[in-house]
């Protein structure tokens, strides 16, 4: 089984956000990997882990993601979870590509992978904490032509029959889908609970290596990605205003009075 996991490099939720040039500054110092991503990992990690022992010894989890160097934080998070191999693609080019250049060119990574032997599935976080799109699960599975179950709460795959099933939680029913694999799979953060590094993997994942590939390595065309190929750019981004100060009214028999009175002043009735 031989499982490729897609996951980003992005900004700590907690940080200020903040853009240069129209693009997402994405520094080491305050990035991370996206915390959706983690529970994409745990999931593979445990259908590697359901296999038989004979199988678990050929069986494969590549994490891959597409950014410069600093998202070699990403990787090694997801090395100290147990993931075995890690792929960067890096490219001066893909400065600046949009939800289409980002797909074209994780599909491209994922054919080159291929190269060297079948994928079994392709699983993602059903978004990304910076840009929240949520698009790149379906896009990826059209590019490779594979079918898709996204925004799944829980995960089965069946090696033997060769066939992914998946449980969505709606309002007010659970929905049971399967496909056969190849296939893509996006879950959700109530799949399951990604586990926490132990020590030794933590120490191993220092030193374990990373693999960079870039356009040229895919056979992608420059100009279809990044700034280039971008069907949507950004004109113009401003700083988000300081909050006003809190007003705090202290009742003294006038409050019910003057929290309509807020609410009036503020249109929020």
């Amino acid at each position: 089984m031989r499982i490729v996991v897609a996951v980003k490099y992005v900004p700590d939720i907690h940080a200020d956000r903040r853009f240069d040039e129209g693009r997402v500054v994405r520094s080491s110092e305050e990035g991370t990997l996206n915390e959706l991503d983690e529970n994409a990992i745990e999931a593979a990690l445990k259908i590697v882990e359901s296999l038989p022992e004979d199988e678990q010894a050929s069986s494969e989890v590549v994490v891959l993601t597409m950014a410069g160097p600093e998202a070699d934080t990403a990787i090694r998070k997801a090395y100290q979870m147990g993931v075995g191999r890690g792929v960067r693609v890096s490219d001066e080019a893909l400065a600046g590509s949009d939800y289409f250049g980002t797909v074209s060119t994780l599909a491209a990574a994922i054919r080159k992978l291929e190269e060297e032997g079948p994928v079994d599935l392709v699983v993602t976080g059903m978004a990304a904490l910076d840009g929240l799109g949520s698009v790149v699960p379906v896009l990826l599975a059209a590019e490779l032509d594979l079918p898709q179950l996204t925004l799944a709460g829980k995960l089965e795959v069946d090696a033997q029959a060769r066939t992914a099933q998946v449980t969505r939680e709606l309002d007010d029913a659970l929905e049971v889908l399967s496909a056969p694999l190849p296939a893509v799979v996006s879950v959700t953060d109530h799949a399951n609970w990604p586990r926490f590094p132990n020590f030794k993997l933590i120490m191993a994942a220092r030193t374990q290596p990373i693999e960079v590939w870039d356009l040229a390595d895919l056979g992608v065309d420059p100009a279809t990605v990044g700034d280039a190929g971008a069907r949507t750019h950004v004109l113009s981004a401003t700083p988000r205003p300081p909050r006003p100060e809190v007003e705090v009214v202290v009742d003294k028999g006038e409050g019910g009075r003057a929290l309509a009175e807020f609410l009036i002043r503020n249109e929020l009735v």
